[in-house]
């Protein structure tokens, strides 16, 4: 091996360490989301049962902002694996992304169309409150 090629696989290696600190701070920040995303969820769960109202609704506004939060985890760990991918990858690092790739693309659809459903629904149920009904036959 020359000096030139020795320089090169020092330099990969060096850049391979810290690539995986890096990896791993980002991987620390997904379950920092996680935890954050649960703990807020279980807050949220409590609160609607303490106050009476916890019904399917309640329910479904909860589990879309835990979802959201778990989104966003997954988001970290792509970015985690990316960075762990860039330097020399193999053929199992690249399906391994391109299979946590597809599950956070198929997560984000079906969570922008339930995100996109819950909120016809709460305008819906804003239409027809109380507050937005009219009192009654008008009388002149």
């Amino acid at each position: 091996m020359t000096d030139r090629e020795g320089t090169i696989a020092q330099l990969e290696d060096t850049f391979n360490v810290i690539a995986n600190y890096v990896a791993i701070g980002v991987e620390f920040g997904a379950v920092l989301v996680v935890a954050f995303g649960s703990v807020q969820a279980v807050l949220g769960l409590i609160g609607a049962i303490v106050t009476g109202t916890a019904d399917g609704f309640r329910g479904r506004e909860i589990w879309l902002k835990f979802a959201t939060w778990i989104l966003l985890a997954l988001e970290f760990a792509l970015a985690a694996d990316i960075v762990r991918t860039a330097v020399a990858p193999t053929w199992d690092d690249i399906w391994k992304l391109a299979v946590i790739a597809v599950v956070r693309t198929m997560l984000n659809y079906f969570l922008a169309k339930d995100i996109a459903a819950f909120s016809r629904l709460q305008d819906t149920q804003a239409d027809n409150s109380p507050q937005n009904q009219s009192p009654g036959p008008a009388s002149s």
